[in-house]
């Protein structure tokens, strides 16, 4: 049986709600990824992820918005119970156990970044020009990442 190709990803979270030094300070480093609503997201999450991927963790709405490390994936996808807790922030009454709408993945912390890669830095960098983050338009909370892309923000990264 042949190994599924590792894959490599960008995921984007808002540093006051869950942050690189949120993920350090979790139980062996290691976190559920949950409240994802966006359906292609979600597929991603669902459909692709697979164990050993990984991930460029990205501080959205920050100032400045920069990837600030890598994990990798730890767990793959099962359903994002915090849909079905009318408490939660990201409650979805449409979604139930019986048919979960909504999925998660957990992800382990692998290296924080001595230098944080802003948005610009990334931008400075030719090899980066089709990006799928450096795209106009684009504000999807998962994305797919080339190699050479995980490969160049990793070195940069420090």
């Amino acid at each position: 049986m042949t190994k599924p190709k590792q894959s490599f990803w960008l995921m984007k979270t808002e540093p006051e709600l869950f942050s690189i030094d949120d993920l350090a300070a979790a139980p062996n480093q290691t976190s559920y990824w949950h409240g994802v609503r966006n359906y292609q997201a979600r597929n991603f999450m669902r459909d692709q992820m697979q164990l050993g991927d990984r991930v460029l963790v990205y501080h959205s709405n920050a100032n400045p918005s920069c990837v600030v490390g890598t994990a990798t994936i730890a767990r793959t996808s099962y359903p994002d119970h915090t849909a079905w807790d009318p408490k939660d922030p990201y409650f979805d009454p449409k979604s139930d156990p019986e048919n979960p709408r909504w999925f998660m993945v957990d992800i382990q912390l692998e290296s924080k970044f001595s230098t944080p890669q802003s948005l610009e830095m990334l931008r400075a960098v030719p090899k980066l020009a089709d990006m799928v983050l450096l795209r106009k338009g684009t504000r999807l909370s998962i994305q797919p990442v080339t190699k050479q892309e995980f490969s160049i923000i990793v070195k940069l990264g420090g």
